[in-house]
């Protein structure tokens, strides 16, 4: 047993006799399906306390020639799966295989009888090498140095345990790695772990990055000597533009974590049984941890069901598994969040306030979602073109959850819930609560028509715009559409809409997801009367541009005198007419 070649199954084997160990050998089922593919390239991404390094030493202890683990694993899912299904060499869940000639090649072998074709084919059949970056990241903080120990520490453990292999150049991995192959014949599975600590931890080393890209792709890309390459951290990978260096893996992350969602974190299933049997409330857990929504791919068997809408099976609900283990054995439910470089991430965005960034987040604590973009992020700590892509990278660090049919981002549970309070304390938060709470007062006014009450509250938003812009038409359209921020939850605001034989000041358009909700038609008024703008929403007929909403369209006219003086009873009053139709 090796520090980085053919690191045994000892640590796995901790894992499973601890007091709680929940089975994920059914992702080494879809490993298994891509060993010597072109799909042989797996980049899995998951926020930190979600089972990474688990899954590592799972995959480690599995391939390992040196581990003789079969007894560990002939009882787990790997084995389950293919004994309920024998006909199929892995789950049908990763729906890839070799080519055509690289099927017929195996099954003549197999008919020979010169290869495994259970579940134990690839058990204990190649060499692993496993690599934590972390341990090279602390011990330098210059990239290149990081690298260059890495093939140092690697290159002395190959030489050793293959003396016999006559090598051309023994300080070259690369070649040496060759070299093992072509001789004897063994492959590798590479296993590295924290992949990604190097843009967390040289966040603004751009061309150190791309060194380290470099020599991923040169080490890994299209070499005979790698059956399997596996790497996982908390990123996806680094996008320089549009292209990447390492465009050779697949990725599987909280956005599309596709055949394996299942094994992200712990399923509704698992986390019911560790309830059961550690007498935990459920509905309590599940309030607490649970809250990530994972889709996962659809096998092609159940492609026409998913068209007609009768397949739901690829939608896992995803607890995160420290936290569930740490309530079982302490009996507790509470923040099992420990303080990380993520949560100082966390931290770091939110006081950047980066495109109105901490209203969206105030919302978002309010149980509300919105919806993001998470197409532009080009996976680093530091790259950001709008809030949409720090929403997205808080999404991989686990702190929202992410709908992929709606598109939109939402705190997923209690725990996270209560990281962002510990993390948006002080009068500035105070202060934006207090505006949200009067914004959703100001909507169900209107609802209800209660016109002083809406009078009341959009004078004050305009009151908090400031003197110096108070008497300003911009500052009362601000003002207004800052007052009603809540209605964006339920519906689609229009500025400046065309209706009738005019223009709507501001036109909120119900969602598709709140069809009952009626449309509503503000106009503002200077120096007049609300009777003018009403009038004015009459004469010129803007209900006619929202037909389909007859009946149920609420009418809001707003006025502000701006030439009263201060020493009047009016001074700064606005007046308001609610009407329907």
């Amino acid at each position: 047993m090796g520090t980085y070649l053919n690191p045994g199954k000892e640590q796995f084997e901790r894992a499973v006799h601890s007091r709680i160990y929940v089975d994920k050998t059914g992702m080494l089922s879809c490993l298994n399906a891509v060993i010597n593919t072109e799909q042989k390239y797996v980049a899995v991404s998951r926020p930190r306390r979600f089972g990474k390094t688990m899954a590592a030493n799972m995959i480690c202890a599995f391939y390992d020639k040196t581990a003789a683990s079969k007894e560990l694993f002939e009882g787990m899912a790997v084995a389950k799966d293919f004994a309920k299904h024998p006909g199929q060499r892995s789950s049908d869940r990763f729906e890839v295989a070799g080519s055509l000639d690289d099927a017929a090649k195996r099954q003549a072998e197999e008919s020979a009888g010169r290869t495994q074709s259970g579940w134990d084919r690839y058990l204990n059949r190649f060499n692993v090498v496993r690599i934590n970056m972390i341990d090279f990241v602390s011990r330098s903080r210059d990239i290149g140095k990081c690298i260059e120990l890495l093939q140092k520490r690697v290159l002395k453990e190959l030489c050793r345990n293959f003396q016999e292999v006559d090598f051309f150049d023994a300080d070259d991995l690369m070649f040496s790695m060759e070299d093992i192959y072509h001789q004897t014949g063994q492959q590798f599975v590479i296993v590295i772990d924290e992949w990604d600590c190097i843009f967390r931890e040289f966040k603004e080393d751009t061309d150190g990055q791309r060194l380290y890209l470099d020599f991923l792709r040169d080490w890994l890309k299209d070499k005979s000597y790698i059956a399997l390459a596996y790497i996982t951290g908390i990123l996806p990978i680094k996008k320089y533009g549009q292209h990447s260096a390492l465009n050779m893996f697949g990725e599987y992350s909280m956005l599309q974590p596709q055949q394996l969602a299942e094994y992200a974190g712990f399923t509704e299933p698992e986390v019911r049984e560790i309830c059961e049997l550690y007498e935990l409330d459920f509905e309590q857990v599940r309030d607490w941890y649970d809250g990530y929504r994972l889709r996962g791919a659809i096998p092609v068997s159940e492609r026409k069901a998913a068209k007609s809408g009768e397949y739901e099976g690829n939608l896992f609900s995803i607890y995160s598994p420290v936290s569930v283990v740490n309530s079982a054995l302490n009996g507790n439910l509470c923040n099992y969040w420990n303080e990380t470089e993520t949560a100082e991430a966390l931290k770091e965005y939110i006081r950047r306030n980066y495109d109105g960034l901490k209203e969206d987040v105030a919302v978002l604590m309010q149980g509300r979602r919105i919806p993001c973009d998470v197409t532009t992020y080009q996976n680093d700590m530091t790259t950001f073109h709008s809030k949409d892509d720090i929403f997205t990278l808080l999404i991989h660090l686990g702190y929202l959850g992410y709908d992929s049919v709606t598109k939109e981002i939402f705190i997923p549970n209690r725990e996270v819930e209560d990281v962002f309070r510990q993390t948006t304390k002080g009068e500035e938060w105070d202060y934006l609560f207090q505006t949200l709470k009067r914004s959703q007062k100001l909507l169900e006014a209107t609802w209800t028509g209660d016109e002083d009450e809406v009078a009341r509250l959009v004078e004050d938003a305009h009151m908090r715009a400031g003197n110096l812009t108070y008497n300003s038409e911009a500052a009362l359209s601000y003002a207004v559409r800052l007052a009603y921020f809540n209605a964006e939850q339920y519906y689609t605001l229009i500025p400046e809409m065309q209706a009738g034989r005019g223009y709507a000041d501001l036109a909120y358009i119900p969602s598709p997801k709140y069809p009952d909700k009626p449309a509503i038609l503000v106009e503002l008024k200077w120096n007049k009367d609300a009777e003018t703008a009403m009038t004015q929403i009459l004469d010129r007929r803007y209900p006619d541009s929202l037909e389909k909403y007859r009946g149920n369209i609420i009418l809001v006219a707003i006025d502000y005198d701006k030439e009263v003086t201060s020493g009047s009873r009016g001074y700064k009053h606005h007046s308001c007419r609610i009407g329907r139709a």
